[in-house]
Parts: structure tokens; sequence; C-alpha cells
């Protein structure tokens, strides 16, 4: 099956955008839901409007194919600021809360090896999250 990367980005009025890669299909809303929505419908339009118009279209179209979403670095830390901190991230990490604060204004962008090690605490406390019963 394809793979489809693309982006989730949050715009400064709150609503969120999503858009591939590598491929011309983007959306727009709300939620990151209404916006993935919203790039699935772009992609059906699109498909159906090349068939009936008789224009080429990216095959995978036609096939089974899965849209691999990913949060950009400033969006997803600025999203979830109200409940993570950049300093309890920062000690997961093992990031600086400077870094991670300029990475969140849009000051720097990670490099991969900081994205990973982000990524990796998030999912870690994710996990003992998920453990905890009460």
């Amino acid at each position: 099956m394809k793979q489809i990367p693309a982006i989730i980005e949050r715009a400064s009025d709150g609503t969120y955008s999503v858009y591939c890669e590598h491929e011309i299909f983007s959306g727009m809303g709300d939620t990151v839901e209404a916006a993935k929505s919203d790039m699935e419908e772009q992609m059906k339009f699109y498909k159906q409007t090349a068939q009936e118009e008789r224009f080429k279209y990216p095959e995978f179209l036609d096939g089974e194919f899965e849209v691999v979403y990913r949060w950009d670095c400033e969006s997803l830390l600025t999203l979830y600021s109200d409940i993570l901190t950049l300093t309890g991230l920062g000690k997961r990490s093992g990031i600086n809360h400077k870094q991670l604060w300029s990475y969140m204004h849009g000051n720097s962008k990670p490099r991969r090896a900081q994205l990973d090690r982000l990524e990796k605490a998030i999912h870690e406390l994710g996990q003992e999250l998920l453990a905890i019963k009460l």
C-alpha cells in the first residue's frame, strides 16, 4: 500500500491545515479531523473530475493508499502548550526548554535528531498515561 506523507499545521487563528509533502493535495478546517476530511474529499473530487475531463491524475488515487500524518513541530508545541510545559518536555527529551521555546515560536527549525528525541519523549509520556488506572 502506498503511503502518502502529509503535514498537519495549526494556523494563528486556531484553524488547521493539512498538506501532502509530495502531492498537490491539501485541506483546511476548524479541527484536525475536519482538515483531514477536507483533504480526502479534495482527493476524491480531483480524481472524479480528472476522469470526467479525461486528464491525467496521480496513479496512487486508483489503488489503495494511506495518508501518513505528522505534525509540524511549532504547531504541536503551541497546541499542547497549556498541557505540556516546555520545562517538562525539556527534562523528558533532553532538549533545553529555551530551545523548545524557539521551536514553538518559529525562531528556529529543529533538526531531525531533535524531532526524534521530542517524539520519543512524547510517546513515552503517552504510554505512561495510558497505563494509569484510577
